[in-house]
């Protein structure tokens, strides 16, 4: 079962780590990334920053949608990484089950605007929110749980 569809550029860190997995007790963080599965070094990484416990899956995004779509995924309470907007549109067209996702650090770059403290977007990123709002997912920003979330359409306004 999906907990959360979290966008994070950072993917596993802290706030990931300890705040959003045990607020959702989760047992299995999925990212979700075409360039880390050919990334050795960045694997590594990521396993080392997992909480304890918890089970880490790395795969493309075509291969996370077959198996969000599985029933093996069902065995598991899932905290969904990706690191960048089109991903995430492309895991809620491809998985029925995915209704919110959050955004929780996409950091500033060159052509980007701050919308908030911790997210920049720029015009595909923009695009995509529209998308993924047009076709009925609900899109907020918050970095940690205890934070209220806010609708991207407030931010972006």
């Amino acid at each position: 079962m999906i907990k959360l569809v979290r966008i994070d550029d950072r993917l596993i860190h802290g706030q990931v780590a300890f705040a959003w997995s045990k607020q959702l007790d989760v047992n299995c963080i999925l990212v979700a990334n075409n360039a880390v599965i050919q990334d050795e070094l960045k694997k590594m990484t990521l396993n080392l920053a997992k909480p304890p416990g918890v089970k880490l899956i790395l795969l493309s995004v075509n291969d996370a949608i077959a198996f969000l779509s599985s029933e093996e995924s069902a065995k598991y309470s899932i905290l969904v990484l990706v690191d960048n907007a089109a991903d995430s549109l492309q895991l809620a067209e491809g998985v029925e089950e995915i209704k919110s996702i959050n955004v929780g650090g996409m950091r500033m770059a060159k052509g980007k605007r701050m919308i908030s403290s911790a997210v920049a977007v720029d015009e595909a990123d923009i695009n995509v929110f529209q998308s993924l709002l047009q076709i009925g997912v609900e899109v907020e920003v918050r970095q940690v749980p205890t934070e209220k979330k806010k609708p991207i359409s407030e931010l972006l306004a």
